[in-house]
């Protein structure tokens, strides 16, 4: 499904805050115009009774001065017309109201995350993690819950990745460790209403929301954790943790998406039973499998290719996700060989009928350009394309080559269930 240009990120306008950039540089001027003019049209200074008859680059400088010492050290507005007068009072009070306000904002922000930003927490969102997923995940807490607060922990957060989360979704980042008790009382852990582990390590991530459990059992049903690592997860789907908390995988929501609402339908307009090809079998690829097995009843063969695929057929075997309901034929090779797709082709002819396939592995550029050469070679197959993330050239040239394109970012948001957000705020 080639995603179309319509489907943009997130961006809540009352999250993102680049403006106050905007309006201080424009008051700044006006303010500077306005003190300007009046001198300009005659006012005076009290204390700078030379100003009156001075050059226009005089009355400029002083104007500037105001930024920095008002009108301490120039009097008071003397002469001229009335409007002009007023128009250097407003300069007088406004520009060290605009620069006390910058210097105050300057502080918090040095300050930030201070103990005074946390003290009120309460029917908040946590989420542990500053990666893709948790940008992902905040576009669809966003879109759910405009202004509910929500703070972002990482242990290490780079700062730049902080402030885009900060400016983009109105967020709190922090710097800690969510299993230590002191930031668990700086979070108000036991005032949350959800907390979302989406870091990198699937281990610490159980190990945190253990302990967690451990101080605050009542969290058990809001605890959302991510884990990388299929294999792990389902190894631990009959522990305490994955019985108390939801667990979930990204490429499982994501071929869930891809094979629910666009594979499933071709298949059933075919009059005879599909050929797929899988090219890319690693963590997607096993996840699309799974799928056919459990909702794609008209799939007559299927051949998986993969550099690795000999080992991850073993993997997906031993956790018996994989029944083998239809012929099922293991290719091991790169996706960009063509020796390999030679090897497929002497055991079927690619060319007959609508076969399916799916460039899944996680390297966009050699997804994108087998597509090309594929669809160019068999014109009467449907070929899958994939990226990571939304990828614009990957769309054109889906458009312009008949190549059906597919990110897993945004299937990850489009189909991530509702019902994992808090109860409270589900729309």
């Amino acid at each position: 499904m080639t995603q179309g240009p319509s489907q943009q990120p997130f961006q809540d306008p009352a999250y993102r805050r680049p403006w106050r950039i905007n309006w201080r540089w424009s008051a700044a001027l006006l303010l500077y115009t306005a003190g300007l003019t009046g001198m300009l049209m005659g006012v005076g200074l009290s204390e700078r009774p030379e100003v009156t008859d001075a050059g226009i680059l005089t009355k400029a400088y002083y104007s500037l001065g105001l930024f920095v010492v008002g009108g301490l050290d120039l009097g008071v507005p003397t002469g001229g017309p009335a409007l002009a007068r007023a128009l250097l009072w407003i300069a007088f009070f406004g520009c060290p109201l605009l620069m006390a306000s910058a210097v105050i904002e300057a502080v918090l922000r040095v300050m930030r995350p201070g103990r005074w930003q946390l003290r009120r927490l309460s029917d908040h969102v946590i989420i542990i993690g500053t990666g893709d997923l948790t940008t992902s995940y905040l576009r669809i807490l966003r879109g759910h819950m405009g202004h509910t607060p929500i703070v972002v922990v990482d242990e290490a957060p780079d700062p730049v990745r902080s402030e885009e989360l900060e400016q983009t979704f109105g967020v709190t980042v922090v710097a800690g460790d969510i299993t230590h008790r002191f930031l668990q009382r700086e979070l108000r852990l036991h005032k949350a209403i959800q907390l979302v582990f989406l870091g990198s390590n699937d281990f610490l991530a159980y190990e945190a929301a253990s302990k967690v459990l451990s101080d605050f059992p009542a969290l058990g049903s809001r605890i959302v954790i991510h884990c990388h690592n299929l294999r792990f997860m389902r190894s631990m789907q009959d522990t305490s943790v994955a019985r108390l908390c939801t667990t979930f995988n990204s490429y499982h929501l994501a071929a869930q998406g891809l094979v629910r609402g666009s594979l499933l339908n071709q298949f059933r307009k075919t009059e005879n039973r599909d050929v797929v090809v899988i090219a890319g079998f690693g963590r997607f690829g096993q996840t699309i499998m799974e799928e056919f097995e459990a909702n794609a009843e008209e799939i007559d063969k299927a051949f998986i290719i993969d550099i690795d695929a000999d080992r991850r057929m073993l993997v997906a075997e031993e956790q018996q996700r994989i029944r083998g309901q239809y012929q099922r034929t293991v290719l091991q090779g790169d996706i960009s060989h063509p020796e390999v797709w030679r090897r497929l082709t002497d055991q079927e002819d690619l060319a007959r009928a609508h076969p399916t396939i799916l460039l899944g592995t996680g390297r966009a550029e050699d997804n994108l350009r087998t597509a090309l050469w594929l669809k160019r070679k068999y014109p009467n197959a449907l070929v899958f394309a994939r990226t990571n993330a939304q990828s614009q050239l990957a769309e054109e040239v889906g458009a312009e080559h008949d190549i059906e394109t597919f990110s897993i970012r945004q299937l990850v948001e489009d189909n991530l269930p509702v019902e994992w957000l808090p109860s409270s705020y589900r729309a």
